[in-house]
């Protein structure tokens, strides 16, 4: 059984006009464990959207995505943000990082909404900001930090609750070429060293390149293995 199934996903939004924008269409993917998808497609076709169906930041308008063998949308609110919290971590393009807190403590923050104190989860956040080349740096504060290390602090706080899905949007977006390759290199192993999938959004082709499968939205639909996708896209 994959770690998640999605089938005949659809969302609609509503436009100026009152005619509904059809953004997904019928979208249908697997993704195992351990496995990195990357996601790409022309601005505007819906991958961001994907992301958070996927991630129950938002409902489906038709189909289902199943994590687990169990369908992520019919459960409660309740057992939804238990779901967002415990099984999914999010890497967005902008970072999110408290400013107010340092490094180790903006990895801390999923740990503290589970429930576990902060003496409990410093050693694993200690632990993770090790791994991303970032002990020099868990005192410092966002603005203190570069924008590539800002990233990795978003993706050390992602892998906090040791998820088994992570769901990145444009995590190299906004790096130089350099920091960018770095870090997609730290997802790809991260992947193969923790188990954990990732889906990863990106108009970076060396990035799609390197994952395991690569899909292109199309017309409100994944359509697998893009053999169209060129560095020359952007």
């Amino acid at each position: 059984m994959p770690l998640l199934e999605v089938r005949s996903l659809a969302k609609a939004y509503p436009s100026a006009d009152g005619t509904p924008l059809e953004v997904l269409r019928s979208v249908d993917l697997d993704v195992e464990q351990a496995e990195v998808v990357a996601v790409v497609g022309e601005s505007g076709t819906g991958k961001s959207t994907l992301l958070h169906l996927l991630g129950a930041l938002d409902r489906p308008d038709a189909g289902t995505v199943v994590f687990r063998g169990r369908d992520v949308h019919g459960r409660s609110e309740r057992e939804l943000a238990r779901f967002r919290n415990e099984s999914v971590g999010f890497v967005f393009q902008f970072h999110h990082l408290l400013p107010e807190f340092t490094a180790l403590e903006n990895v801390l923050m999923p740990a503290l909404v589970a429930g576990r104190t902060a003496r409990e989860a410093r050693g694993r956040a200690a632990e993770l900001l090790e791994r991303l080349g970032l002990t020099g740096r868990s005192a410092h504060r966002p603005s203190q930090l570069s924008g590539g290390e800002q990233q990795r602090v978003a993706v050390a706080r992602a892998l906090m609750n040791e998820p088994a899905l992570v769901l990145a949007d444009e995590p190299t977006g906004n790096l130089d070429v350099r920091t960018g390759d770095a870090l997609q290199a730290e997802i790809l192993r991260l992947a193969r060293e923790m188990g954990q999938a990732f889906v990863v959004v990106t108009h970076n082709p060396a990035f799609a390149a390197r994952a395991d499968r690569v899909f292109r939205l199309e017309a409100g639909v994944l359509r697998p293995d893009a053999p169209a996708y060129t560095a020359t896209e952007s």
